[in-house]
């Protein structure tokens, strides 16, 4: 917008002045043609320039945005995904189908040593948090708002991958938390989706490249303007040499557990599988999938309700992570502290965490341009405010906190950040994170899940009820971003009510 907003507009729980309806049909059409430009037929590119392949937990943002307009390609594109899944149940959090100068791309990742590699598509050999079947029950939702095929396809695609998830949750449950601690562990950041947050600036401090590290030459800088938003060339080291070990444990999760420097609990990941698992199984019982399997994913949210809730810090009222190597928990004041929002299990520490999340560390402060949420608190000293996870505001997880809050029947809460997310978006860039002081747009913009939270954001009178969202094709010459073209090969997503 024009002018920035005034503090007193910014503070949680009063009103944000509206988009308009000119900017409300901007970004619809806007967001509506990015999806568009990144659609590949059955998959959706994270990115069109910095991320130029499937993601996994994009991958759920961008099925629940898309299926606000065509539940069907919003299906396919979860459908695309189970394709790359391996042997074992893990999602990968890469699946390269076409060639591209994008590093590390396969001939690092050199997959082809794990047993357990699906054929037919090349992956990486790590996971990402589990968004997948939040994402397909928002899908779910939508189908029977919208009713007739929509809803037989949306049903049925449930009762025909419910093993499929079954087994990606199995896999976190047990591969990835052999102890039973209740919390999922990961092997690298990257695992997180926060890959260079200060949620594991410890856990990294004891990974110590190699000399036998492979040479290697970044591409990831050569699309943003200012390298300090992303990760150091010192930090991509650990990375990298996180990925060469994986490989010589030939992607098997014990030997890399006895052998590997990072192998941390990580309670994000925690929440949203015991999430996760709970909404699989109220789909799974409600459409007559087996008893068995639906009885098993009570008990593994259970436990990672309860792993989550004893992470919780009773100084700060955050949930920890906790490095498996050293058995210490990491007291930081990032965004995955309110993991308690998103599985629930104890009222009181709810409602203090959204207290919190609300109040003036973190989207209450004073100086942030828009009241959503940050990656880490403005308040904390490891806060920096245009670096990747250290600062920045993402917009998707901004949608996972009204969504949490939704969920916990917290309406007023939820739509408090809903509002906040859309005027942040009102500039159209749908970019990777944003400045939170400033507002800028920052890292690679036409971000796929960026425009598909809009869209969601868009369908939504309040976060309880949905309506349609009616992208304006008519506008979309105007808003084309000069240079860029959807490939011919593109799937075009068709507006309800349109056919052909």
């Amino acid at each position: 917008m024009d002018r920035p907003t005034p503090i007193d507009e910014r503070v949680p729980g009063r009103s944000l002045p509206p988009p308009s309806p000119v900017e409300v049909a901007l970004m619809a059409g806007r967001a509506g043609y990015v999806l568009k430009a990144n659609d590949r037929d059955t998959f959706t590119v994270a990115s069109p320039r910095l991320y130029p392949h499937m993601w996994s937990w994009d991958a759920g943002f961008v099925a629940l945005g898309i299926a606000t307009v065509s539940v069907p390609r919003a299906l396919d594109e979860l459908r695309t995904l189970l394709g790359g899944q391996w042997a074992n149940g893990m999602i990968p959090h890469i699946l390269f189908h076409t060639e591209s100068d994008y590093f590390p791309g396969p001939e690092r990742w050199r997959t082809q040593v794990a047993a357990a590699r699906p054929a037919g598509v090349l992956t990486s050999g790590i996971c990402q948090p589990p968004i997948h079947v939040i994402a397909l029950s928002r899908i779910l939702h939508d189908a029977r708002r919208k009713g007739g095929d929509d809803q037989e396809q949306a049903e049925a695609f449930v009762v025909e991958t419910f093993d499929r998830w079954l087994a990606w949750h199995r896999y976190l449950a047990t591969a990835r938390d052999p102890h039973q601690h209740g919390l999922v562990e990961i092997h690298h950041g990257w695992e997180s989706g926060m890959d260079d947050s200060p949620r594991w600036d410890a856990p990294y401090a004891n990974v110590h490249p190699g000399p036998d590290l492979p040479p290697f030459v970044r591409r990831d800088l050569a699309h943003v303007s200012d390298p300090s938003q992303r990760p150091s060339d010192t930090e991509y080291a650990r990375y990298l040499w996180l990925l060469e070990q994986k490989v010589r444990a030939r992607y098997d999760d014990v030997t890399y557990r006895a052998s590997g420097d990072f192998v941390v609990g990580d309670v994000l990941v925690s929440a949203l599988l015991a999430a996760a698992s709970d909404l699989l199984a109220d789909m799974g019982k409600e459409l007559g999938c087996p008893v068995d399997g639906v009885n098993e994913l009570r008990g593994i949210a259970r436990r990672f309700r309860s792993g989550v809730l004893r992470s919780l810090s009773p100084e700060t009222g955050l949930c920890r992570d906790l490095d498996l190597r050293t058995g210490e928990w990491l007291e930081v004041e990032s965004a995955a502290g309110f993991a308690l929002l998103i599985c629930g299990g104890d009222e009181a520490a709810i409602r203090r965490q959204r207290d919190l999340l609300l109040g003036p560390r973190w989207c209450g402060h004073s100086r942030l341009r828009w009241p959503t949420v940050p990656s880490v608190s403005p308040a904390s000293p490891d806060f920096r405010q245009r670096t990747y996870w250290r600062g920045p505001q993402w917009p998707v997880l901004n949608w996972l906190y009204a969504w949490a809050l939704n969920r916990s029947g917290e309406q007023e809460a939820a739509n408090s950040l809903r509002a906040a997310g859309l005027a942040q978006l009102v500039d159209c860039d749908f970019a990777e994170y944003y400045e939170p002081i400033t507002g800028e747009s920052l890292g690679s913009k036409d971000q796929s899940w960026t425009a598909a939270i809009a869209l969601d954001f868009l369908a939504a009178r309040r976060p309880g009820r949905r309506r349609a969202v009616r992208l304006l094709t008519r506008e979309l010459p105007a808003i084309t971003p000069a240079g860029t073209t959807p490939p011919a090969s593109v799937r075009q997503i068709r507006p309800p009510g349109r056919t052909g």
